[in-house]
């Protein structure tokens, strides 16, 4: 049986109150396997994000179970969630979440310092991490100076550099070319293969769906498919021939 990075039960969430109410979530079903880069996919307002955010624990389902690498986040406080996920879980943006002001040796050490490490050896690490993401000897630049997909690197590199074990994703390859985007999926195929690490991704991009191990379709707030060997082979071809 394969571990499971993560397990989601009947998770139901809604927005607004009374006749104003919307159900995102309704009554979703989830599981991602260590070693394995998982996408979640489907159409626009299908509630591909509102589950990635109650998956990482950013966001607090109604109803339902999750656990996270064998810890029940529902069961925990807001506090205690706060602090799993700065443990455990790297996160990477479509927009980056770069912080200006900041060089990207600075942006990289985040997490660590957020950890408490000391700033030299938090800075040791994010300067081994950009490194590994082809951006060695511009430590001291600042976003601004970079193309989006070398900003996207550094996003990988920010989301590694505490070595978490599950990696999320919200449409990190949409705003940049083809071959910048094959680029990020590269670096984040192999980081989905670390023992014992899931790298979960929600995309609209059908580029990028050669490089899963599992695809999860979602619609109208359930996940309705999941796909992974001949029937992900068979997934694959028919959404990249549409």
């Amino acid at each position: 049986m394969e571990a499971a990075a993560i397990s989601a039960r009947a998770v139901v969430k809604s927005f607004g109150v009374g006749d104003a109410r919307t159900l995102a979530l309704k009554g979703a079903d989830f599981r991602a396997v260590e070693g394995e880069l998982h996408l979640i996919v489907g159409p626009s307002g299908c509630g591909k994000t509102t589950l990635l955010s109650v998956l990482a624990g950013t966001l607090e389902c109604d109803q339902g179970e999750v656990s996270v690498l064998g810890t029940r986040i529902t069961a925990l406080s807001n506090a205690e969630v706060t602090r799993f996920r700065r443990g455990h879980i790297g996160f990477i943006f479509q927009q980056f979440n770069l912080i200006p002001t900041l060089s990207l040796l600075e942006n990289v050490s985040v997490p660590l310092l957020l950890q408490g490490a000391g700033r030299r050896e938090a800075e040791a690490k994010a300067a081994e991490r950009l490194a590994q993401v082809g951006l060695s000897g511009r430590e001291r630049q600042r976003p601004s100076q970079l193309s989006g997909g070398q900003q996207q690197r550094v996003a990988i590199a920010r989301a590694l550099v505490h070595e978490p074990r599950l990696v999320i994703c919200d449409e990190p390859t949409s705003a940049l070319d083809s071959v910048t985007g094959h680029q990020i999926m590269d670096l984040l195929s192999g980081a989905a293969r670390a023992p014992g690490r899931c790298v979960l991704i929600v995309t609209h991009d059908p580029r990028i769906y050669g490089y899963a191990d599992r695809i999860s379709e979602m619609e109208d707030g359930r996940v309705t498919a999941v796909h992974s060997g001949e029937s992900l082979s068979s997934f694959i071809h028919a959404a990249t021939r549409s």
